[in-house]
């Protein structure tokens, strides 16, 4: 994983406040582009490993289908209302598919790990109920960016 941020080094967030962060918040907003150039964004639920950012999509999706044609792909993850609370984290590259599509729950290594802490982290379960409408995304970043703009108040 490449940091590639040059300007903002003062926002920036540590390797272990990214870690943290991924690993508290909820919600990503996925960013993929079509055959003709379309972008697509959409809001997804995810997990971070500490080196990859795992995606729980519908298999029958417009991301599904975008990601199927041309991996490349940006998430944002961020919160924060006001100016001095803005944080987040862009983290971009190529997702690949890790384990059958759609899931069905058979024998992974590779995704025992993503569905543990995915389970417990939205569903409070130690295992992952599959539906067999949704598969994995495995994003390991190419290039990402961070802010905490609460560092430029002493805040955080």
């Amino acid at each position: 994983m490449t940091v590639t941020q040059r300007r903002g080094r003062r926002i920036m967030m540590t390797d272990t406040e990214r870690d943290t962060y991924l690993g508290e918040q909820r919600t990503c907003r996925v960013a993929t582009v079509s055959a003709e150039g379309m972008p697509h964004v959409g809001a997804l639920w995810f997990v971070w490993d500490g080196t990859s950012l795992w995606l729980y999509s519908l298999t029958r999706s417009r991301r599904w289908a975008q990601l199927r044609q041309n991996p490349k792909v940006a998430v944002v993850v961020d919160d924060g209302v006001e100016y001095g609370e803005l944080r987040g984290v862009e983290l971009s590259g190529e997702a690949e598919v890790v384990g059958e599509a759609p899931r069905t729950g058979e024998a992974c290594a590779e995704l025992e790990l993503p569905e543990r802490l995915f389970a417990s982290k939205y569903f409070g379960l130690d295992t992952l109920p599959h539906d067999g409408r949704h598969a994995w995304l495995r994003l390991t970043p190419e290039a990402v960016t961070s802010w905490d703009f609460r560092k430029l108040a002493g805040l955080s």
